[in-house]
């Protein structure tokens, strides 16, 4: 582990008291990982239970290796997840007698768990020693985090809770946003650290990286597209703006276009009336997404990807996703500057002309051939390479290369003289640090492809032509994709058979005489090896390498054809498959393996990463590359090379920072820094004039405490006395909303159990069925709400169906008609072939369907709730005037005879078996018991299926787990 820079020591020092709860707000890549795992070193003790929430699996499994580098190892830090059962939290590692809570130490739980735990008292919080909760801007009202404090806080009140975040832009929204998260965290110190603070300042310019800014100017055609795509976002944001008049849009602006939160902003901004507003408005949200893919795509695709990808935008624009005729066009695509930038992508590809029979010249220079040769090599004139016969005579190959990759040449050619220079001198001179070049960028898209130009690499060839080799491969590869789709075949993959990849790109069809030798090696061992299944031996390599354009082959066959391709080291190299214990000892292995399998030095590797979170400190750490090339600008990442020259001052290292010049990537970046600037500055004047929150404690009234209910109906009107706290049984699904943070903060007790019958019991007549909006429109078209009805009306005397709004959206049906249910029929007899909605039939909607719903169950109420706010209201007033509900009872409506058999089950696998055909709410508890495991009953033949679902269910899901829904032969 890397040492502390100084302003890392000042803010631990100011942070790890265990008497104080602080917020941090720490620029991004200045090391808030390293801040984070060294806080939790400190805090390592068995004696002392320290909680490690809101962290992702990712951040779980990183901060637990650089804990265990930094010695924390003994247990180091323990991760609960959903996939640990309830026994085994309560179990030990040592000891059976003590709960591994009380073990102590640092554990890392998800906030659903931690909610549970806390509310059935599996973990004692007065045992909590302290919190540390991650991504703190995410914490609201409504999220498990605020949720997890208020129960942390009712029962220990000396414990400290630390919060640590790097996203300042997602705390600048609304109105006292800082003052609202250390609201719900219950602090009242925080400590901003943005990196233009003195500190920071001070302790990242001592040892400063030697960078070098490579502006790279965008080809005439780019330049052109990119000022064409530009256009088209303004005309289409000056067209919403119009459209909309009544909202709020000034963050509608293209600076906020170059991100992907932009599209958060404008449904944010539109969702309160998306179902007032036309489709010309809908569209045009639509075609900013489209239009802000399209541009990062401009600078990050070949010429060819590009080309293909505005094809697809063509085709989209007459046919829907359903395949009918589209009724909604796009404004952007009837424009000229469209049309400039479709036609401008197929000229970066290639051109057709009109053939014309001309005269061919034909020139006798057989004699002066070398002569020939011999001057154009000292005039430096580049021999035009033969056209390959594959091309059609009227198409010209074009195969405008990404200008990037012209310098990204230039660079590795730099890098390797100063390789070369630095050997030369003496040990104790060279730099510090691995010779490996480390390539950063944005994307996996983007890594690939400039793997595969450098490997086809050719450092002679002229500026614009170094991956002409990889351009036709690319050409060919899409006249290939062309003709399948000429042809009428569906489903075409953009990749060929391998029978067209292996072809030769250098424009002739004959086989070299090292192939040709390589075949006959090859059909020699071949006949000497044991023969096949079959008894036919196996046959030699093909000779005659036909250049026609092959038909599609079957898929499985093609694909692990072109893995094999994508794997194959090089044409000279020996095939591991083919390799015999003869082989071994043979030279030309010998000198073959080094080549093709053996280690590379670190001066001879190139490593092309993508930009991660804080996990890429630890490559810098772990690789300490002298040369390092940021393919795309990326801000988090300047600053972790700006930290690692400061923790590491005897290690060189030389940045070259590559950037598109006047492109929206430059803008892009530059739109980010100063977001992030601006953002860190509202926090800051917000600081010096927020006012701080008392905490309220929970206190109840003493005559409230036995005075639960006043009954009217009594007679008298005398008053009922009860001691029994207002509750509410909570099905363990439903924590994955917010409603049971909000009945809780509205001083109700929550009680977590696993539920056969409804989601929530609030009186023991009565039973609440939540549906939100998608869940209420899967639930109709999969008939599990039918069920759920059935069962609800079966075991209490008011079924109740809430369908709860979100709180952001209209309050209106109306928004469910761009809804989409991809839930699948679980009936007895599912349609497996769903015919189109012909004109004149009848396509029920979700009012037709909720009335014959309630037609089916007269008893069944249905509630209307605006918002999870608007639900706590309406529980409080169905409570009152009525007893508080059994737990135990609860849990024992609907399950089979064990009333404790719904303790103790598996959520997750309960959730996957009901999505099973002939699986109910019935018999899924059955099947459970049946079964040890979901794999289990996934693998057993159909008559144990057919045993515990009987004959027609058991085949069905049978049927279904083996081969969906394909038919049987």
């Amino acid at each position: 582990m890397a040492h502390l820079l100084p302003f890392h020591t000042a803010i631990l020092d100011t942070v790890c008291g265990h008497e104080t709860n602080d917020l941090l707000v720490i620029g991004r890549g200045l090391g808030l990982r390293r801040l984070v795992c060294t806080l939790l070193k400190i805090y390592d003790d068995p004696r002392r239970l320290i909680l490690l929430v809101n962290a992702t699996p990712e951040e779980e499994a990183a901060i637990g290796d650089e804990l265990g580098i930094m010695g924390c190892r003994r247990p180091g830090l323990r991760v609960i997840t959903y996939e640990t059962p309830t026994k085994e939290r309560q179990a030990t590692f040592c000891s059976a007698t003590k709960l591994l809570y009380e073990q102590g130490g640092l554990l890392s739980v998800t906030s659903r768990i931690l909610v549970v735990d806390m509310l059935k008292n599996d973990i004692s919080t007065a045992l909590i020693s302290g919190m540390v909760v991650l991504h703190a801007e995410r914490v609201t009202a409504l999220a498990l985090e605020a949720f997890i404090v208020r129960l942390y806080r009712e029962k220990n009140k000396d414990g400290f809770l630390k919060a640590f975040t790097d996203q300042p832009e997602h705390i600048t929204s609304g109105l006292s946003p800082l003052k609202n998260v250390m609201k719900e965290l219950q602090l009242r110190r925080v400590h901003i650290h943005p990196r233009f603070q003195e500190d920071v300042q001070q302790s990242l310019q001592e040892h400063r990286a030697d960078v070098v800014e490579i502006g790279q100017p965008m080809t005439e055609s780019m330049t052109t597209i990119h000022g064409a795509i530009l256009h088209c976002m303004n005309a289409t944001l000056a067209d919403l703006k119009r459209s909309n008049t009544s909202l709020d849009l000034d963050e509608l602006t293209i600076d906020n276009a170059y991100f992907r939160r932009f599209e958060v902003i404008v449904r944010k901004q539109l969702d309160p009336v998306w179902h007032k507003v036309g489709p010309r408005t809908k569209q045009l949200v639509k075609d900013l997404a489209t239009l802000r893919h399209l541009l990062g795509y401009l600078l990050t695709y070949d010429a060819f990807q590009f080309h293909a990808y505005c094809e697809t935008l063509i085709a989209a624009e007459s046919t829907s996703a359903s395949g009918r005729t589209k009724q909604n066009h796009s404004a952007w695509m009837m424009t000229d500057s469209a049309n400039i930038i479709f036609t401008l992508a197929k000229a970066r590809c290639y051109t057709v002309e009109k053939t014309q029979s001309k005269a061919k010249t034909v020139i006798d220079l057989a004699d002066d051939e070398d002569a020939w040769e011999a001057l154009d090599a000292m005039e430096g004139n580049v021999k035009t390479p033969k056209r390959p016969p594959w091309l059609p005579q009227e198409v010209t190959p074009i195969c405008e290369e990404l200008p990037k990759w012209t310098s990204l040449s230039e660079i590795l050619l730099e890098i390797e003289e100063e390789i070369q220079r630095t050997e030369t001198m003496k040990p104790s001179k060279r730099p510090l640090g691995n010779n490996t070049v480390l390539i950063m960028t944005n994307s996996a898209r983007a890594g690939s492809l400039i793997t595969e130009f450098l490997s086809a690499l050719d450092n002679d060839a002229p500026d614009g032509q170094k991956g002409h080799s990889l351009m036709l491969r690319k050409l060919r590869l899409y006249l290939w994709w062309k003709k399948q789709l000429k042809d009428g075949k569906d489903n075409v993959p953009f990749l060929p058979p391998s029978e067209v990849r292996d072809l030769p790109d250098d424009g002739t069809d004959q086989i070299s005489e090292a192939l040709k030798r390589k075949d006959k090696m090859r059909a020699e061992r071949d006949k000497s090896r044991r023969r096949v299944r079959g008894g036919t031996p196996v046959q030699p390599a093909r000779k005659d390498r036909d250049v026609s354009v092959a038909p599609k082959e079957e898929e499985p066959a093609d694909f692990s054809r072109f893995i094999f391709s994508l794997s194959n080291p090089g044409d000279d190299a020996i095939p591991l498959s083919e390799i015999t214990l003869d082989d071994l000892d043979s030279i030309q292995f010998m000198e073959q393996f080094d080549t093709s399998y053996g280690l590379l030095t670190p001066s001879e590797s190139v490593i092309v990463r993508v930009y991660s979170d804080d996990s890429d400190d630890l490559l810098l750490a772990q690789l300490k590359p002298r040369f390092l090339i940021m393919y795309e600008p990326n801000m988090d990442f300047v600053r972790r090379i700006e930290v690692y020259r400061s923790t590491h001052p005897g290690y060189g290292i030389r940045v070259y920072h590559m950037v598109y010049s006047d492109s929206c990537e430059e803008h892009k970046y530059l739109a980010g820094v100063r977001k992030e600037k601006d953002s860190f500055e509202a926090l800051i004047k917000e600081k010096a004039t927020m006012v701080l929150t008392i905490q309220e404690e929970r206190r109840e009234d003493p005559g409230d405490a036995i005075i639960k209910t006043i009954s009217t109906r009594i007679a008298g009107g005398r008053r009922e006395l009860s001691t029994e706290a207002s509750q509410v049984v909570v099905d363990m699904r439903e924590f994955r909303s917010t409603l049971p943070s909000l009945l809780h903060a509205g001083h109700l007790l929550v009680i977590p159990a696993t539920l056969t019958v409804g989601d929530y019991i609030i009186t023991p007549e009565m039973c609440v069925e939540r549906k939100s909006l998608s869940d209420l429109v899967s639930s109709f078209n999969s008939g599990r709400l039918y069920t759920q009805c059935e069962l609800m009306s079966a075991h209490y005397k008011y079924p109740i169906l809430l369908v709860e709004f979100e709180e952001d959206k209209a309050f209106s049906l109306d928004i469910l008609t761009d809804a989409r249910s991809f839930a699948k029929p679980v009936g007895k007899y599912p349609k497996k072939n769903t015919k189109e909605v012909r004109e004149g039939e009848f396509s029920p909607t979700i009012q037709s369907k909720l009335v014959l719903l309630t037609l089916s169950f007269p008893r069944l109420k249905i509630i209307w709730s605006a918002s999870p706010y608007a639900t706590a209201e309406i529980f409080r007033d169905l409570k009152r005037n009525n007893r508080e509900p059994d737990p135990a009872k609860a849990i024992a409506v609907g399950a089979e005879e064990d009333p404790e058999q719904g303790g103790g089950i598996n959520a997750a696998a309960e959730d996957l078996l009901r999505c099973l055909p002939g699986i109910t709410t019935k018999n899924v508890r059955f099947v459970g018991s049946q079964v040890k495991s979901v794999r289990e009953f996934a693998e057993m033949e159909l008559a144990g299926v057919q045993k515990i679902l009987g004959n027609d269910p058991g085949k069905a899901c049978w049927e279904f787990m083996h081969r969906g829904d394909r038919k049987s032969n």
